[in-house]
């Protein structure tokens, strides 16, 4: 009779051990998925239906609209405008989910164009993430690390 108990506690215990390693997956995969899942808010202008036509010409500024730069403004030329921790970056981000030499902004014609440089937490063009060099529309939030950044009018 001792045996038969010993054995249903151990069948019991390895269910249990069993079930709380499941429960421990289900809650890492849904912190993961929210995580990849992101929602930025948004942002005035950022709906392609509200924009003004003066909004629909070229882009002359790269404006950091939330982070630790917060309000910073740089003017456009032709130049690529390199974005990173790195200190000969065009913009130098201190936001610690930002890569060394994270992504790079470059003009085509009178579009701009985002493009990762192999970072380690990606960068998403509003909740789309960056694999190859995408068009940017004015006023569409860039999102590096906790850096959001818009190019302007």
């Amino acid at each position: 009779m001792q045996g038969l108990v010993l054995q249903l506690t151990r069948i019991g215990f390895l269910l249990l051990l069993w079930l709380f390693v499941f429960a421990v997956i289900r809650t890492l995969r849904t912190d993961i998925a929210s995580a990849g899942g992101l929602r930025l808010p948004r942002y005035a202008g950022s709906d392609k239906r509200r924009r003004s036509p003066a909004q629909r010409g070229s882009a002359r500024h790269l404006v950091v609209t939330h982070g630790a730069l917060a309000n910073t403004r740089i003017s456009l030329g032709s130049q690529p405008v390199l974005m990173g921790r790195a200190d000969d970056s065009t913009l130098v981000l201190t936001d610690d989910y930002a890569s060394e030499r994270h992504a790079r902004l470059s003009r085509r014609g009178d579009d701009w164009y985002i493009e990762d440089l192999g970072s380690t937490n990606g960068t998403y063009l509003d909740r789309t993430k960056v694999t190859t060099p995408v068009k940017v529309p004015i006023s569409t939030p860039i999102r590096i690390g906790k850096t959001v950044i818009e190019l302007r009018p």
